[in-house]
């Protein structure tokens, strides 16, 4: 009886890991405004910060799933818990951008990328036959609750209480976790630290670390002479990851992964997939909250309310689309879902305007996220399905990365072509105008973008007569941009309907 009645025990646990992780990744979005002002900090250092989060995670993927041959699943899950839990402390506390870098990016990273493989590992060894399938899905669930609640309850805590809050209450997640630890079985080791591949897991680091600072260095202009050596080093050194494991595999060798999956034609289409859709998902998280703080002037509450129509259709969708899988092929699902979603940004990129409130958003947004649902509920059994019981730990860490590697590179990307767009509508704005009193065009192009790096928080640098005539062509320079950015996002999701007509034919389960 006692058996049964805490059956789900397991689950529950590794459910409220991956809550905490991926609430982080989608609440603190609509806190950008209070943030800028509370840390003194930028627009371009928040976006930094969401981007970084997501790239240690996708950099220490490969490296925290391995170390479960290592250290053994149950230690690798609780050691990455204790890391989490000192970077939600530094979160909680911190009084700059440098000190949430550290805490949110850079700690909280590290711990989620030992403790999401931890948790699969965890999950699958309790679990078996209609017992597994059913975890799986409640673990699965509770994920895309995270993701859909997060932009409200971020919204709620930053304009009632503190955005700290967000932080501060994933630690009552950890503490229940530790005092339930016993639950968790422990698994033999069966690598020892000498076997453990070090100079992988630096080059797939410092790699992917390149490739997205690179990817934020694009920004302002002043940066670009940068940018070509960071992306260019990053692509080397990942070439030169690719061919080490390669050689590590050929001489008998513990890779850091698997890396002969990528071949699997289902597995590597899936791979590239699955980080095609994580562009556009991390794109609009970031830049619609920029759009509705700076433009409609709204607060962080009535951007997670405004937002939370299309995280309850990709909730709903996500959850109920795996059942459509089995009336149509999940290749034919995966481009509708394309499909959809590259209409719903189309839709989008029509409605900003200076004039746009909150709720002409959101019939746009509500069909981006039927599709993303759609995407989601079909891309994990797609990829998966192409890996063999002896690749599964493999699979998963490879996914999770690429999956981690898509949100940071879109939250960079989108964010870097808005903010570029934003500066070359003030130029072209203020050009235009003839309106620069005794200022220089520079001086006032800088002193404008600076308001707007401070989301038009305080008051620009400019002669005080003219900041009304500087706050219209700020907001048509973001509307204009949001149009733009969102013409890129269709694309994106038209590239990933052509690479999913390649997939085979085929039914998974």
């Amino acid at each position: 009886m006692e058996e049964n009645q805490y059956k789900w025990g397991v689950v529950i646990i590794a459910c409220m890991a991956i809550f905490i992780i991926v609430l982080d990744s989608s609440a603190m979005n609509v806190a950008i405004t209070t943030l800028v002002v509370e840390l003194n900090t930028t627009l371009t250092a928040i976006q930094g910060i969401i981007a970084i989060y997501a790239l240690i995670i996708a950099s220490f993927m490969l490296l925290g799933s391995k170390l479960q041959d290592v250290l053994g699943r149950k230690k690798t899950f609780l050691v990455g818990l204790v890391i989490y839990a000192c970077g939600t402390v530094t979160a909680t506390l911190s009084v700059n951008a440098t000190m949430l870098l550290i805490g949110w990016s850079i700690l909280e990273g590290i711990g989620a990328a030992m403790i999401l493989p931890a948790t699969t590992t965890i999950v699958g060894s309790h679990y078996t036959g209609k017992d597994k399938v059913t975890a799986f899905g409640i673990w699965g669930g509770i994920a895309a609750m995270g993701a859909a609640v997060g932009p409200i309850i971020g919204g709620i805590f930053t304009s009632f209480l503190t955005w700290r809050l967000v932080f501060g209450s994933e630690l009552v997640f950890v503490l229940i976790i530790f005092l339930f630890r016993n639950r968790i079985t422990e698994s033999t080791p069966t690598l020892k630290w000498k076997d453990l591949d070090i100079v992988g897991a630096v080059l797939s680091i410092v790699a992917l670390i390149l490739i997205v600072l690179g990817i934020l260095f694009l920004t302002r202009p002043e940066n670009w002479g940068s940018v070509t050596v960071l992306i260019g080093s990053g692509l080397v050194l990942f070439a030169i990851f690719l061919l080490w494991q390669r050689r590590r595999i050929k001489n008998g060798q513990e890779p850091l992964s698997d890396i002969y999956l990528l071949k699997n034609r289902i597995f590597g289409l899936g791979i590239i997939n699955n980080f095609i859709t994580q562009l556009p998902l991390a794109g609009f998280l970031f830049i619609i909250p920029v759009f509705l703080q700076q433009v409609t002037k709204v607060d962080a509450f009535t951007t997670g309310l405004t937002l939370l129509p299309a995280s309850i259709t990709i909730l709903i969708c996500s959850l109920g689309g795996a059942k459509l899988s089995s009336k149509i092929e999940p290749k034919y699902v995966l481009m509708l879902g394309f499909i959809v979603a590259s209409f719903g940004t189309f839709v989008l990129g029509g409605v900003f305007t200076v004039s746009a409130r909150p709720i002409d958003i959101v019939p746009g947004t509500v069909i981006f996220g039927i599709g993303i649902g759609l995407l989601l509920s079909q891309l994990t059994n797609i990829t998966m399905s192409a890996a063999g019981d002896d690749q599964e730990t493999d699979a998963a860490g490879l996914l999770n990365s690429f999956k981690n590697l898509g949100y940071s590179v879109g939250t960079a990307l989108i964010g870097v072509l808005l903010l570029i767009g934003i500066f070359y509508g003030i130029v072209a704005g203020v050009e235009a105008s003839g309106q620069t009193g005794n200022m220089t065009k520079a001086e006032i192009d800088g002193g404008v973008f600076k308001y707007v790096e401070k989301m038009q928080t305080g008051t620009p640098e400019v002669p005080p007569e003219l900041v009304p005539y500087y706050s219209q062509i700020i907001d048509s320079s973001i509307s204009s941009a949001m149009k733009q950015a969102f013409n890129v996002l269709s694309l994106i999701l038209l590239l990933g309907f052509v690479f999913s007509i390649f997939l085979p034919r085929r039914r998974t389960t």
